[in-house]
């Protein structure tokens, strides 16, 4: 077979393939056959367990179970207890429908300090459109969310009777 022939043959694949693909599709949706979201994290146990202060991954349990526990409002995208990485999936609180948030929290050591965690947040808001457009978080937010999970995190501890 010719290089011409070859190169026709695989460029007409390749658009029936696309023309194949966007038949799958359907624009009309019924919202009665969707499932309703599930946060599968709420019902595990987060890892703080016993006495222990650490996890496997080498991240401080309390300080990752108090970032799952205060999170918890949103719905989670993935947690990686062993890395220390939770994502949140976006959250849109129930008293606006113009703004939404997304947070991403790291758990950076074994030790049950201040900089052992870092918080990210990411918030939207809409515009007329009706379009999502990334826009800054109050300077408080970040700080705020980090001061909840460790004061989490603290009593965890605390409630533990104190660790080892």
């Amino acid at each position: 077979m010719s290089f011409l022939k070859k190169s026709t043959l695989l460029s007409c694949l390749a658009v029936f393939g696309l023309i194949g693909l966007t038949a799958c599709g359907s624009s009309e949706r019924n919202p009665g056959t969707l499932t309703k979201p599930r946060n599968h994290l709420l019902g595990v146990d987060r890892g703080a367990e016993g006495g222990h202060d650490q996890l496997k991954g080498g991240v401080n349990a309390y300080l990752w179970r108090g970032a799952i526990d205060t999170l918890s409002f949103m719905p989670m995208l993935s947690a990686d207890a062993q890395g220390g990485v939770i994502l949140t999936d976006w959250y849109q609180p129930p008293s606006t429908t113009d703004e939404r948030f997304k947070i991403a929290a790291y758990v950076l050591d074994r030790r049950l300090r201040s900089d052992a965690i870092r918080v990210t947040i990411f918030r939207q808001t809409r515009l007329n459109g009706g379009e999502w457009q990334d826009t800054p978080v109050a300077p408080t937010t970040v700080s705020d969310i980090t001061a909840r999970i460790l004061e989490r995190a603290r009593q965890l501890k605390a409630e533990n009777g104190g660790g080892k």
